[in-house]
């Protein structure tokens, strides 16, 4: 991909839709028939939304450098906050239709321990990622200065820890803290199960878009 600005506000565009995009469609749990402890496998639609917004961070960090990574990461946590606002808004204004305003409050009411929960994981393994993208990217080259073939190292070590960070903050947060499930015995197999089941889904989704983050990240041609 060639350095343009151009390139630039592209993948910050599609950074942004993929971030608000998860947060909207985070209420389409998605349910499975694979066995997991304490029940099945589920997980958020969410999560393959999610999953873009680091690998353009990855590919902004490759192409244009850790700068701007940061600054997409920064703005990212802006757009979070006004998404957020607009909904809330939008929910208050009076509605022609009850049931309309019923089925807008279940699919896109804010539930204020599941954005801050959302709003803290996304600024630790956000800002994670970028950090252990470059702190890696940085140590291979030094090196092997030929070594930019190996940036499977540095994309899926940082995607894949940062996704750790995040599932367990967002489940703990929202699930365990917020809706109570860590202080009831009964409920952290199921808490415990949410973690993992929506930690292995991110993983296989990290692993896979090592595919376009070499097609992004390749030498534009002479």
């Amino acid at each position: 991909m060639r350095k343009t600005q151009e390139g630039l506000l592209a993948l910050g565009m599609l950074f942004a839709v993929a971030l608000i995009l998860s947060n909207v469609v985070a209420a389409k749990v998605v349910a499975t028939a694979i066995p997991m402890p304490g029940g099945t496998l589920v997980f958020p639609g969410a999560v393959f939304c999610y999953a873009i917004t680091f690998l353009v961070t990855d590919v902004v960090g490759e192409v244009w450098g850790r700068r701007e990574a940061r600054a997409i990461v920064r703005w990212g946590f802006a757009a979070q906050l006004l998404a957020a606002a607009l909904l809330l808004f939008t929910q208050a204004l009076p509605a022609a239709s009850p049931e309309v305003q019923g089925a807008y409050r279940t699919l896109l009411g804010q539930n204020w321990a599941f954005v801050g929960a959302s709003l803290v994981a996304y600024a630790i393994s956000q800002s994670w990622d970028v950090f252990v993208f470059h702190r890696l990217r940085d140590a291979v080259l030094a090196r092997h200065p030929d070594g930019r073939g190996r940036r499977w190292i540095w994309n899926n070590a940082s995607t894949m820890s940062s996704q750790l960070l995040d599932t367990v903050v967002f489940v703990g947060l929202a699930f365990g803290c917020g809706l109570g499930w860590l202080f009831d015995a009964a409920m952290r197999p199921a808490l415990f199960s949410l973690m993992l089941g929506q930690y292995l889904v991110k993983v296989l989704l990290a692993a896979l878009d090592t595919i376009p983050f070499y097609l992004l990240t390749r030498p534009p041609a002479p």
